[in-house]
């Protein structure tokens, strides 16, 4: 992996990636300057050979770089963590918990943050995510980090829109009476429609995720409700305007969407045969995947959601985040990794399980994943996946969701270079150095 001074030895691609496909085009380094070459004849298949991609992974909901819990946001420090992204060769999007008691200090962390992107300081960090507080169920997440805010806290949230916060996860039916917060909500709490067009017009997607098992009618319902509301107003937003968190974890399913433990992988094959993946397809997927899951995927179909999917095989069994991504065209759907380095998120401690590589809190239930990015790729092409749709799943998605092609600070210098297989040692592709993105031509700002 190369660092953010350029990668060692000088590198060279027969073809370049970009988000329209393979183009006959050629890429080598020479020091720290990429340079751009006509090709010849018809662009060549990736697999198998290397080759540069005009973008870099981003690591969508992560929760921890090294040993730093992103939740205790006042002791991250902002430039090691680009450093980290940085030698990393990743565009990182870190994810944060968030109490009651701290929102004003995550204000100001947001201001901090918001200063040094201004200064071009966080060029591999382009914005931050909060998860909740506005959940149904918290499952893996600390209850301490959910709880329904008021207008005015609201207000306080949907300002840091313009301080770099890209999105936030809500339920849906977070103000039904099966929700985890009913019993505190009353009347200084909005309707979740004013929720989402504070959100939107201020510049902060609503990514929704979370759900309760309790009503997946109503809660699919609910998902079109927002989506619509969500693209009826004016707002700042470049790219997409509603996300979603872990599709097919947490929400409704009528199907095992995954096989944590020796016991349940027995059974792994005979299911999945079961469930008949190949006829999964959009007019049938209520029946086959569940109303909310369903809701999803076909409003990621029509463009009007960037859905999340893990790849780490554990949060959900690869041959159906494969599949899903097939179903719903890749260009609408994000692999994320729910990275977690550290043994401790949002103030509670963790634990791994000796049959996976998950991690839990104490009373077992799972907190977040493990698996790097470059992991979750490799598990992607064991999958199936093809070599342009993982770039698709990465980057590119990723890129076009969060308006991050406009991003002054990730020019066309940053991107990544992959090993093919002869001199990767091994049987798979590997992605092996990275460019640091260019500082903007002098007088140009982040808009």
């Amino acid at each position: 992996m190369g660092t953010a001074e350029g990668p060692e030895p000088a590198l060279h691609a027969g073809v370049v990636l970009g988000a329209e496909g393979p183009r006959a085009q050629t890429a080598r380094l020479e020091g720290r300057e990429l340079v751009f070459e006509s090709g010849s004849g018809a662009p060549r298949e990736l697999d198998g050979g290397g080759y540069f991609v005009e973008a870099l992974p981003v690591e969508m909901h992560c929760h921890s770089i090294g040993q730093v819990d992103f939740s205790d946001f006042s002791g991250i420090d902002l430039i090691e963590l680009n450093a980290a992204a940085a030698r990393e060769g990743v565009v990182c999007v870190p994810t944060v918990y968030l109490r009651h008691d701290r929102l004003e200090e995550f204000v100001l962390f947001m201001r901090r943050f918001h200063e040094l992107r201004k200064r071009g300081a966080l060029p591999f960090v382009p914005g931050m995510a909060l998860e909740g507080p506005l959940l149904a169920s918290h499952g893996g997440t600390p209850a301490a980090t959910v709880w329904p805010p008021n207008r005015h806290e609201w207000e306080r949230l949907a300002m840091c829109g313009r301080l770099g916060l890209l999105y936030m996860v809500i339920s849906p039916d977070a103000l039904t009476p099966d929700s985890d917060l009913y019993d505190r909500l009353d009347r200084k709490h909005p309707d979740l429609l004013w929720i989402i067009r504070l959100l939107v017009e201020s510049g902060v997607r609503p990514a929704l995720g979370h759900y309760t098992k309790a009503d997946a009618a109503r809660a699919a319902e609910l998902t079109y409700e927002l989506v619509n509301v969500a693209w009826s107003v004016e707002t700042p937003l470049k790219g997409t305007r509603v996300v979603t968190d872990h599709l097919f974890n947490d929400m409704p399913l009528p199907i095992r969407h995954a096989f944590r433990t020796r016991k349940a992988r027995e059974r792994r094959d005979a299911l999945i045969a079961s469930y008949d993946l190949p006829s999964w397809n959009l007019s049938d997927l209520p029946e086959q995947v569940g109303p909310v899951a369903a809701a999803i995927m076909r409003l990621c179909a029509a463009g009007r959601v960037a859905s999340c999917v893990n790849f780490d095989g554990e949060h959900v069994d690869l041959a159906i985040a494969a599949r899903a991504v097939e179903v719903v065209d890749r260009r609408n759907i994000m692999l994320m990794t729910d990275r977690c380095d550290a043994a401790r998120l949002g103030g509670q401690a963790l634990h791994h399980n000796p049959e996976n590589s998950l991690w839990y809190q104490d009373d077992d239930v799972v907190a977040a994943g493990s698996q790097p990015i470059d992991r979750q790729i490799g598990n992607a092409r064991a999958a199936g996946v093809a070599e342009d749709q993982i770039w698709d799943l990465v980057s590119f998605t990723a890129y076009a969701a969060l308006g991050l092609g406009d991003d002054p600070w990730l020019g066309p210098g940053a991107g990544s270079f992959v090993l093919p297989k002869d001199a990767a040692g091994d049987a798979s592709l590997r992605r092996v150095a990275t460019l640091a993105a260019p500082a903007p031509p002098a007088g140009r700002r982040p808009r």
